[in-house]
């Protein structure tokens, strides 16, 4: 492990091995794949939902399923890795993780595909917060915002390209493909990792002393947290009794799980962290920024599918803008932060984001994948310039022996946030969608000239091709204005939820300086 010589004389600065960087690298390639996987599937629902026989009221499943997994997974990471060692941990699930994803293709029906996105979302957790962990542990204080870098190409590219890769496979392929693409990634990952990580001994004694009271109410408490959200919106919220009582099991046991938490000895997971300053504040912007990320990888496809009826693959080429400048950009953060304060770094990245997202707000029939070429390189720059200072902020006062339980804090917070962010964001839609239904059907009556004129041009377009009986083109042209009536407040609908993930953004950006500057070259504490 990395250590930082102690001395007050000019030494040269500590630098990672060659060893220690293809493990970090190697712990990235996982990291990637785990994000990916959550968005790989959105621009394929469609023809997923088909292969497996499920409306498309139960396919946002598909991607829950896998993102309850990660969530439960990710805070039991760092307990975990201690009781089975690091290098057996990361090893056995970077093999279960493409296993899992491989068994998804064969799957015939929802139950079956939920449980194996389940599993399959459980070993992925794993993967992201111990490659955050290593970049805190392998890489000396100088090397490690290069480190946070790589890590913030992993979160903030594999989910727009996701969509990318998906859509193509599923087109070109069909859908079982997008669950074989693990497969090549994780044998170099276990391979590398294998060769590059010290063998340690198990701890089992560590099982007795666990914080299992914790790691059960947690479990129940998101997936029932989760489960609300996703059914919610469709339950018409608490006028379900069944979304009222699983609120109530989620409120009973995540209260037990905090109260926990914060009077044990040995916390699963370390809450009072969140009261250094800058962790807590770090945390609270990576949570908006997390429903910012998810919510418009979600949005966006919708909009696409739903409107303008793009197939999988367009609605990933559309999607592959706000991949691709990241590349180029995120490796220059770095020697930015070398310059510049990253509270600002940050701050700009985040308004350059909202800024892409305020781009939206005016869509109209005639937005199509051409309209979002702008703002999706907008939104490419910014998110750019996000993560690398966030984490740098949100770790600079961590300690050594806190990073594994930081990272996993943090992980889980900015995946959760981009849950409760999609569930709320199709919340959004729906209701401002019956909100600009009602607007506009109010003011489009037969009492009205344009309207009647509206309905006659209709009417004899349906008789000049093919209907012979007035009154039935007539009621035909009814319906007809009614869908366009519905595809209007529908793109309404989508310019809103794109303002309130600009809002989001906007606070999110004022938060962040409210933060202490973190000082040159800092990632994580002393090791």
């Amino acid at each position: 492990m990395s250590t930082i010589a102690s001395t007050g004389t000019a030494v040269s600065p500590p630098r990672a091995s060659t060893r220690e960087w293809i493990a970090v690298l190697a712990g990235m390639i996982g990291a990637f794949m785990a994000i990916l996987n959550i968005q790989i599937t959105n621009a394929s629902l469609l023809d997923i939902e088909g292969g497996i026989g499920t409306g498309v009221d139960n396919g946002a499943w598909i991607s829950t399923s896998y993102l309850i997994g990660e969530i439960i997974v990710i805070p039991l990471t760092a307990y975990f890795s201690n009781v089975f060692s690091f290098r057996r941990y990361i090893l056995v699930n970077s093999i279960l993780f493409p296993l899992f994803s491989i068994a998804c293709a064969f799957t015939h029906d929802l139950g079956s595909m939920i449980v194996m996105r389940g599993l399959q979302g459980f070993a992925g957790g794993v993967l992201i917060p111990m490659a955050f962990t290593m970049v805190l542990t392998k890489l000396p204080k100088p090397q490690q915002p290069i480190g946070l870098a790589v890590f913030a190409l992993s979160v903030t590219f594999a989910p727009a390209i996701g969509p990318t890769i998906g859509g193509y496979l599923t087109e070109n392929y069909g859908w079982q493909t997008i669950f074989f693409i693990n497969a090549i990634p994780s044998a170099i990952m276990a391979v590398a990792l294998a060769a590059t990580l010290d063998k340690a001994p198990m701890q089992l004694r560590l099982l007795r002393e666990g914080d299992w009271a914790g790691i059960v109410t947690m479990a129940i408490g998101l997936a029932a947290f989760q489960t609300v959200l996703e059914e919610g919106n469709k339950e018409d919220w608490f006028s379900s009794p069944f979304i009222l009582k699983l609120s109530l099991v989620a409120f009973v046991f995540l209260s037990a799980f905090i109260w926990i938490e914060l009077a044990v000895e040995k916390p699963l997971v370390k809450l009072r962290l969140l009261k250094q300053r800058n962790f807590g504040i770090g945390v609270v912007v990576n949570v908006l920024v997390g429903v910012a990320l998810f919510g418009t990888v979600y949005i966006l496809p919708q909009y696409l599918g739903q409107v303008q009826r793009y197939n999988a693959e367009q609605i990933g080429n559309v999607l592959a803008w706000t991949g691709l400048p990241q590349l180029l950009l995120i490796p220059l953060v770095p020697m930015m932060m070398k310059r510049f304060d990253a509270r600002y770094i940050g701050c700009l990245g985040i308004s350059i984001f909202a800024i892409s997202c305020f781009m939206n707000i005016t869509l109209s029939g005639d937005s199509a994948g051409d309209q979002f070429w702008i703002p999706n390189i907008v939104r490419a720059i910014g998110q750019a310039l996000v993560l690398t200072p966030i984490t740098a902020i949100t770790t600079a006062g961590i300690a050594a022996a806190d990073a594994a339980a930081a990272s996993g804090l943090t992980n889980m917070l900015r995946n959760l946030g981009g849950a409760v962010g999609t569930a709320t964001l199709g919340t959004v839609l729906t209701k401002r969608e019956q909100f600009h239904s009602n607007i506009i059907g109010q003011s489009i009556t037969p009492a009205r000239e344009e309207v009647r004129q509206r309905l006659d041009q209709i009417t004899g377009y349906f008789m000049s091709h093919g209907v012979s009986d007035h009154a039935v083109a007539a009621q035909q042209a009814v319906i007809a204005l009614g869908r366009i009536v519905k595809r209007q407040a529908l793109i309404m609908g989508f310019s809103d939820t794109f303002a309130v993930i600009g809002v989001l953004l906007a606070l999110a950006a004022v938060t962040l300086l409210f933060a202490q500057k973190p000082k040159a070259g800092t990632g994580a504490g002393a090791h």
